[in-house]
């Protein structure tokens, strides 16, 4: 669980940038979370280096910043939180780094040429997300201009790079983590402005996550700044029967621990710590004063099976009484971000009401790492899998939740949010594409590539065939067919009929219509002679016009002429021939029987009734 500061890290938060042994804690990092420390040491260490230089080589931004903690030491933080998630190199060199070019004391581009273009795409994808923080000021100006439609452009790419990878998400709440915790000795202005932004923008993201323990973390240390008196109070009472409470604790986890062992179920039993914000907003919710919130005294119960779980259920409220409404079955009905655990809160020993939670070891995971315990950080281990689009359909669905629920409080968009106006599907290799809503599988190939969207004959969307105006929905997996050799349809641009709600499509059928009425016009002036060596064959003739009638090419006048007894020159006088396809054309030609070698010349006007020497 993420704690405000282990004391590994507070042993190097303590040390000067200059002296501080960057191996060492490489080292006693990947020790701790079983870490592979010959790919990730020398990574760190080495992005390490480059953040303390960029920290030493940059003195007169410490002032502009004023920091309570060097970009080095931020940095450090950051990767101990996400190094508990499993995440890669580069997602913990991105974290390592980040606040160096968040500071502007490293440029993305050094990053890039030193890193690689990963990193470097992982740090500006973090800093897009600014554009929440934008999205809900007051002010009619911000990081990414105050227009609505400007906005709501950064938006979708920031959600967008949010569905991608959620390794940007994960960097970006461990950066406002160590924010919340540096401004401990700041100005109560500051304290206030950090802590009102993580509470309405990023506890939420870590609960759509379903990261419990970061998210109760931040809702805390936002509540201590926020409300400071009520969160004095909540924890002065939690403080004055501590050692009462504690002892309460161990009594139910030894009755607890004697009953998994007679079942034969090795589980574990702990106390849990009851977070200061939840009690606050229960009391608040019910109406009730503290001694009247009842998971207070808690105890957690792991066991390896579902059935172990209401097994041990059965045995708690056979042996000790419920308390009416205050049980919950989150096995059979999951939280909306996938939290899984059974809640009972019963009158115990002594008649106190303790709060019992049982679950498996595999949902104590999710409910500690939320979707990253699941997630796939690597992009080339091969094609996705059906599970891993459920698991990131399933992360879709929780980002734009996130935006909606953030949404609903921004003036100028309202009900009809960035959200509602777009649709996220994705490419059979997991890619995430923004459509403008009403969209069809024919948008989405335009979009992929106008050569794409030209060619396009068929579409197949969650497996199924579909029509080319079929509107897409969030969260569709769509696959187009094409041919090799294709033109759009005039019908696509009939509105009645539904195949285009992308104007951006629309404008590239005309266009290329456009110009096949540009060339057409230049060439129905322009005669082509054909030569043709050919020998004395019935039907040739009508082999050659069928094969000039696939070009669209028509004959003004045809010459003969013999070169010996065996061989004759044919030559053809052709309008309406696009340049683009002469090459074609004389392939198609020399591959008919009885020609021999095709010649095309364009003239510049038409040749004489007579066959040129």
């Amino acid at each position: 669980m993420v704690t405000v500061r282990t004391h590994h890290l507070a042993a190097y938060l303590d040390v000067a940038i200059d002296q501080l042994d960057l191996a060492g804690w490489v080292e006693q990092l990947c020790a701790r979370h079983q870490l592979n420390a010959d790919e990730l040491g020398p990574a760190l260490v080495l992005a390490g280096a480059a953040a303390r230089r960029a920290q030493l080589a940059t003195p007169a931004l410490d002032k502009v910043w004023s920091r309570e903690v060097s970009c080095l030491h931020s940095g450090l933080e950051m990767v101990e939180i996400l190094a508990e998630f499993q995440l890669d190199s580069a997602a913990l060199q991105a974290a390592l780094l980040y606040r160096a070019v968040r500071e502007g004391r490293l440029a993305v581009a050094e990053v890039e040429a030193e890193f690689g273009g990963e990193v470097a795409t992982l740090i500006e994808q973090v800093q897009r997300m600014a554009v929440v923080t934008t999205q809900r000021n007051d002010s009619d100006t911000g990081v990414f201009g105050g227009h609505a439609d400007h906005q709501a452009v950064k938006i979708r790419q920031m959600l967008v790079a949010l569905i991608e990878d959620v390794r940007v998400p994960l960097i970006k709440l461990a950066e406002r983590a160590c924010a919340i915790r540096a401004v401990k000795g700041a100005e109560p202005d500051k304290q206030q402005r950090v802590a009102r932004e993580i509470f309405d923008i990023y506890a939420p993201l870590a609960d759509r996550l379903g990261i419990g323990h970061l998210k109760w973390e931040l809702e805390d240390l936002a509540f201590r700044y926020l409300e400071p008196s009520d969160y004095q109070m909540i924890a002065k009472l939690l403080a004055e029967k501590r050692s009462q409470r504690q002892s309460y604790i161990d009594e139910v986890v030894a009755t607890l621990r004697e009953q998994l062992d007679s079942a034969a179920i090795a589980g574990e039993v702990t106390g849990r710590v009851k977070h200061i914000y939840s009690i606050w907003r229960k009391m608040q919710r019910k109406e009730v004063g503290f001694s009247q919130v009842y998971d207070i005294r808690a105890v957690r119960v792991l066991v390896p099976t579902i059935d172990d779980c209401y097994t041990l259920l059965g045995w708690v409220q056979a042996n000790w009484r419920g308390i009416p409404r205050e049980f919950d079955d989150y096995i059979a009905n999951p939280k909306e971000n996938g939290y899984r655990s059974l809640h009972s809160a019963v009158v115990g020993p002594d008649n106190k009401v303790v709060e019992i939670q049982i679950r498996t070891f595999a949902m104590h995971r999710e409910a500690e790492l939320g979707i990253c315990a699941h997630w796939r950080y690597k992009s080339g281990d091969g094609a996705p899998s059906a599970r891993d689009y459920e698991r990131k359909i399933e992360w879709l669905r929780q980002v734009l939740g996130w935006q909606q629920q953030l949404e609903s409080d921004v003036a100028g968009l309202g009900a009809h949010g960035v959200n509602e106006q777009r649709v996220y599907v994705f490419t059979p290799d997991g890619h995430v594409v923004d459509l403008p809503a009403g969209s069809t599988p024919l948008d989405f190939a335009y979009h992929i590539h106008t050569d794409i969207g030209h060619r396009c004959r068929a579409a197949r969307v969650n497996g199924k065939r579909v029509a080319l105006n079929r509107p897409l929905q969030t969260a569709d997996r769509v696959e187009i067919f094409t041919v090799k050799q294709g033109a759009p349809s005039r019908r696509w641009l009939r509105t009645a009929r539904g195949y285009l709600a992308s104007s951006r499509a629309r404008e590239k059928i005309r266009q290329w219509f456009s110009r096949q009425r540009d060339s057409a016009a230049a060439n129905s002036e322009r005669h082509w002679l054909l030569t043709l060596e050919v020998s004395d064959r019935r039907g040739l003739l009508l082999d050659v016009t069928r094969a000039l009638s696939q070009f669209g090419v028509n004959i003004a006048a045809l010459h003969t002429s013999d070169l010996d007894a065996a061989e004759k020159s044919m030559q053809l006088e052709l309008t309406h021939l696009f340049e683009g396809d002469q090459t074609a054309l004389i392939a198609v030609l020399e591959q008919l029987p009885g020609v021999g070698r095709a010649l095309l010349v364009p003239q510049p006007l038409a040749i004489d009734s007579e066959p040129q020497p």
